[in-house]
């Protein structure tokens, strides 16, 4: 039951964060669940931006929104000042925000593979 609870509230924060970036029109939103395949994290988040600007503004909008809902700050933040790949881990989650250059070069949806993707889609929204 608590473990149940604790894999809930890590997607309900995927949810949130994902939310965010969708809100500043991040493209090619992915959630990644790899609480099965690593015990680095639970969730993953990918998510793109075109330029420096909306990479750096992507990330903000996930912190804002998920100290907004959780009172929680990143336990660490790395790349938002250069704004090419911008990560913000909260533990259980980990959002990455990566122009389409070093998307293409990590391409993180295939290092974590293994685990369950999920391509995001906006409440609201029909499936694609």
């Amino acid at each position: 039951m608590f473990m149940a609870k604790l894999a809930n509230a890590s997607k309900q924060l995927a949810d949130i964060a994902a939310d965010a970036c969708d809100d500043r029109r991040a493209t090619d939103i992915r959630l990644i669940r790899v609480d099965k395949v690593t015990t680095l994290t639970d969730w993953l988040v990918v998510a793109g931006g075109q330029s420096d600007v909306q990479v750096r503004a992507i990330a903000r909008s996930v912190e804002d929104r998920i100290e907004e809902h959780t009172q929680r700050l990143p336990l660490r933040r790395e790349g938002v000042r250069e704004g090419r790949w911008a990560l913000l881990d909260y533990g259980e989650l980990i959002v990455h925000v990566l122009q389409p250059r070093e998307r293409g070069r990590y391409d993180l949806e295939s290092f974590w593979g293994h685990g369950e993707s999920h391509l995001y889609v906006a409440s609201g929204s029909a499936p694609v």
